[in-house]
């Protein structure tokens, strides 16, 4: 039960199977069941009674319907906390795969959303790698070549398909909802996937993102949230 000053659920959002793998993993979660995208409270180790991954699918509507729909009867509305996760195309030259982006919003053609917490999220982050911060941008496709060096002008340092959407979605309605994103990269300039060599980029990026939980759940019990 939630109490003065804590936080309420956690719902950690990805689009593919490979990082909803790499999620039940890290929560010490068995896996899911023949078409299973989510699941609920489950088992797995102490402290994630209350965290549930769910897997949108891919691209930003998916992403939309998906947060959506989980979202809907909450028990507080604005109660659970949203965190969209997964890999993601780094944009600044001298990123490498398995570097953290810690976003401070996200963007897209629709609109931004300011993340919740993004100093002490970077902060917990740290231990487990080099951490990026700044704003995330949205594509509806996988941003390649002469478009990731104009998406990097904008201001953005990394980009995804889902992220802005996730968050736009659950932060419709409501400012009181605490939603952030945290994505591990996957290629950069210099390490693009279609290159050979690239899937020793995708191991390490896949054990970055399944070791990474506990600083997602510290980062959970540390939002002191005044209207709680």
């Amino acid at each position: 039960m939630e109490g003065p000053g804590a936080p309420g659920p956690l719902l950690i959002a990805c689009a593919l199977g490979i990082e909803h793998l790499a999620l039940r993993r890290g929560l010490g979660r068995p896996g899911p069941a023949p078409g299973d995208e989510s699941d609920g409270d489950g088992h797995g180790h102490p402290g994630t009674e209350h965290v549930r991954l769910l897997r949108s699918g891919m691209g930003p509507q998916a992403a939309r319907r998906a947060v959506t729909g989980a979202l809907q009867g909450e028990a507080v509305p604005g109660g659970t906390t949203v965190l969209a996760t997964g890999f993601c195309a780094g944009l600044a030259t001298g990123m490498r795969p398995g570097d953290l982006v810690v976003a401070g919003e996200t963007r897209d053609a629709a609109g931004r959303t300011p993340c919740t917490g993004t100093e002490l999220l970077a902060t917990v982050l740290a231990p487990y790698g080099t951490v990026h911060t700044g704003p995330l941008a949205g594509s509806d496709h996988v941003v390649r070549g002469a478009e990731r060096a104009a998406l990097h002008a904008t201001g953005a340092i990394a980009a995804d398909m889902e992220s802005a959407a996730t968050l736009a979605a659950a932060a419709a309605g409501t400012a009181r909802r605490p939603v952030a994103a945290v994505r591990v990269v996957v290629d950069a300039p210099g390490h693009e996937l279609i290159r050979v060599g690239t899937l020793r980029g995708g191991i390490s990026a896949f054990r970055v993102l399944r070791g990474v939980l506990p600083a997602f759940l510290e980062w959970h019990r540390s939002l002191l949230l005044p209207w709680r």
